[in-house]
């Protein structure tokens, strides 16, 4: 995917040092934007290795509205648990908002949205509709919470591939604070998961993914040479020097029919999940670590 090292190479030719809530400083630009077309392939990076295995697991969970790492655990999938409470909730965690966004009746009564299923139902009965928007934004929550969404908004938007062609899902992220080394390869496929799971259940071929990242950074050392080992530029440096190989293709088993499936599927053994989203011809170059500033 060039429009990822594209990216990288903005930030590390015109990003300007921040601090941060990290105490690891950044490099820091604003406002990058790029699309991504799923009739290439499923955008996987290639340049590094990414687990095909955390995109669908993470995903999966989210769009099931569960708080509770239990079943991210029990497939070693740890992205969490750093977030989580001392009884393994995460009140923050995005599916939350996805499937109960917190509204109230005209009596001041607490009620939740399910934002999911809504623009599920949309898509079926008016696919062209304007307002195919999910928010993880809570006000409530995200002014007070020790990580509040990155990923902060997305919206569905069908068009007609061409003027006699058939309708495409495609979907557009706007992302609050990006972290290019670490985050934005996992938000490129979870988001690009979540596009072609959602076009599968709709009955519609997914299109484009395209991605807005406000604060895009690249963390880094301190000036002095302190927290080296924060340091994301050398790995970064060496993925540039990459050639981007061909993109995988991604197949959906045809047992999924519903989002009541989701949480079903999480249940099961990892195989069974696994063999439900299958990735074909994902060739990477070797894995690159990179530490997380927490």
């Amino acid at each position: 995917m060039q429009v990822y090292l594209d990216a990288v190479n903005e930030v590390l030719i015109n990003g300007t040092r921040k601090e941060n809530r990290t105490g690891v400083d950044t490099l820091s630009t604003f406002n990058i934007n790029y699309e991504i077309d799923l009739r290439d392939g499923f955008p996987l990076l290639t340049t590094k290795k990414i687990h095909w295995k955390n995109i669908v697991l993470e995903n999966l969970w989210f769009l099931s509205g569960d708080t509770h790492i239990g079943l991210l655990k029990k497939h070693s999938v740890k992205f969490w648990d750093e977030w989580a409470d001392d009884k393994g909730f995460v009140p923050s965690a995005y599916g939350n908002f996805w499937r109960r966004f917190p509204t109230t009746s005209d009596g001041n009564e607490l009620l939740f949205k399910d934002q999911i299923s809504f623009i599920l139902n949309e898509i079926k009965k008016n696919p062209m509709s304007r307002r195919l928007v999910v928010s993880a934004w809570s006000p409530g929550n995200a002014h007070t919470s020790d990580l509040p969404p990155c990923h902060c908004m997305y919206i569905f938007n069908v068009q007609n591939d061409g003027p006699n062609g058939s309708p495409r899902l495609n979907l557009h992220l706007t992302q609050r604070s990006c972290d290019i080394a670490l985050g934005v390869p996992y938000n490129i496929a979870g988001y690009s998961f979540i596009l072609s799971l959602i076009a599968h259940l709709a009955g519609i071929k997914p299109g484009i993914f395209a991605h807005t990242l406000v604060d895009a950074h690249i963390y880094t050392d301190k000036p002095d040479g302190s927290m080296a080992e924060y340091d994301h530029m050398p790995g970064l440096m060496r993925q540039l020097k990459r050639t981007p190989r061909p993109l995988p293709t991604l197949s959906i088993s045809n047992d999924i029919t519903s989002l009541n499936n989701i949480e079903e599927i999480l249940r099961e053994d990892l195989d069974v999940i696994m063999s439900k989203f299958v990735l074909d011809g994902y060739n990477p170059a070797p894995f690159i670590p990179f530490k997380v500033a927490v």
